[in-house]
């Protein structure tokens, strides 16, 4: 074979392999950014959102309708509507803070809307939108208990949902302000303020947004806040064109004060 001919064949692979490598790259892109997720939703026709039923104004099961409504049911219609061209092409799955990750991570709804606290740890297991809410961490007590603030309540116990953020953020301070407090775990909000009536609890701690709805003429919220939360809304980790269908809508609410005004429309600008 003359040097012509070998220069030439070689020139050939190097095209092919160029080729590939760039047909390699392309495919990886297109890959990452279609995933099927969204499809996924468009194809059944319904979005499917875990959501909380025992968070007034956020989301909360009417007693008379059955309905669940809040702002962040609002945010569900919303997001159908973007993705589906009907605000009224979802279904709803009640959820708790122990329930919400194991069924997103089983498939059994696409979305999580439910005050889910982005965090670093999180972020590990689940995909967040950008922040539609922000709040902080608060204790509703008995108003006759005499309690100021979180320093009054050494020796106490405080009354936490599972797998919440919450229990954390107060050991934090309390730890910093050097006294000692115990916590009980129950499943839903409402139980949690069933314990504080009963004086099982000496305080019930979640975000402020949250205990508001709880309070009567027996409480109050203490002056106190701890660790500020950012809710988003979640998706699974690898569902990559969903997650960013939605960020891209929760950015442009956020923009155009479609959010702002939900929050409103909630009594939630705390």
């Amino acid at each position: 074979m003359t040097m012509k001919k070998v220069l030439s064949a070689l020139l050939v692979l190097c095209l092919v392999f160029t080729l590939a490598a760039c047909s390699s790259s392309t495919g990886s892109k297109d890959n990452a950014t279609t995933d099927g997720s969204l499809d996924a939703v468009v194809k059944a026709g319904v979005l499917r959102v875990g959501v909380k039923e025992d968070v007034p104004n956020f989301g909360l099961r009417n007693t008379t309708t059955g309905e669940i409504e809040g702002f962040e049911i609002d945010l569900v219609k919303l997001l159908a509507k973007a993705i589906l061209g009907d605000e009224n092409a979802y279904e709803l799955t009640p959820v708790t803070a122990k329930t919400r990750g194991p069924l997103l991570d089983n498939g059994e709804v696409d979305l999580v809307i439910a005050t889910f606290t982005i965090t670093d740890e999180r972020k590990l297991t689940y995909n967040f939108s950008t922040p539609y809410y922000e709040d902080a961490v608060g204790l509703l007590v008995k108003k006759d208990a005499g309690f100021k603030g979180l320093a009054d309540m050494n020796g106490k116990v405080i009354g936490v949902a599972q797998s919440a953020t919450s229990k954390d953020a107060v050991q934090k301070v309390a730890d910093e302000k050097g006294i000692t407090v115990s916590f009980s775990e129950y499943a839903t909000y409402p139980e949690i303020k069933a314990a504080l009536d009963s004086g099982r609890v000496d305080a019930f701690c979640v975000d402020g947004s949250i205990l508001g709805g709880y309070v009567d003429d027996t409480t109050m919220i203490l002056p106190d806040r701890f660790s500020p939360q950012q809710y988003g809304v979640t998706s699974k980790l690898d569902n990559i064109a969903l997650t960013e269908a939605v960020d891209g809508y929760i950015n442009g609410w956020l923009e155009d004060g479609t959010i702002e005004g939900l929050i409103t429309k909630w009594g939630l600008n705390y």
